[in-house]
């Protein structure tokens, strides 16, 4: 059976995410796998918390995740759905479960940020798609689809010019 990893990040790319998964492990009969990757805890002396405190949030982080995937299983009817979650860099993380898990695909959404923004912060889907060992398809979010349909769609183009 095939396997899709789809990386969950909560975010407004999540539903185009599912929507693609949904169709693509269907199209495949496969399983899917939803994947959160909580990322790893900063060091926290900056931040006057114990240790204690830092290890209650990150399972309280876990826990909600752990929540959320499975309302998102829950939407994947008549799919074999399994839930994940991993705390690390979430790009090293989806592609060690990817492997782990026998995945044949890896599902990610791009939230459109600038090139400035992920030479900054680094973008997971571009660690993603350098490490992993299998494909990736990549879901634009909503804003991006948006801005890149006129300009790719000539019938967009013709009823702007219209009105």
């Amino acid at each position: 059976m095939k396997t899709v990893l789809a990386a969950i990040d909560f975010s407004p790319v999540t539903e185009p995410v599912l929507g693609v998964v949904a169709g693509l492990a269907r199209a495949l009969k496969a399983r899917v796998l939803l994947l959160h990757v909580v990322p790893a805890p900063p060091p926290m002396a900056s931040y006057q918390i114990s240790e204690d405190e830092a290890a209650q949030l990150l399972a309280a982080t876990e826990r909600d995740a752990v929540r959320r995937l499975g309302n998102l299983a829950g939407c994947l009817t008549g799919l074999a759905t399994e839930t994940l979650t991993a705390t690390g860099v979430p790009a090293d993380e989806i592609v060690r479960e990817a492997l782990g898990n026998g995945a044949d695909f890896i599902v990610v959404g791009s939230h459109g940020h600038t090139a400035l923004y992920d030479l900054l912060v680094g973008s997971t889907t571009h660690g993603v798609l350098k490490k992993a060992a299998c494909p990736v398809l990549i879901v634009p979010s909503a804003v991006a689809i948006a801005k890149a349909k006129p300009a790719l769609v000539p019938e967009a183009k013709l009823a702007a010019a219209a009105s």
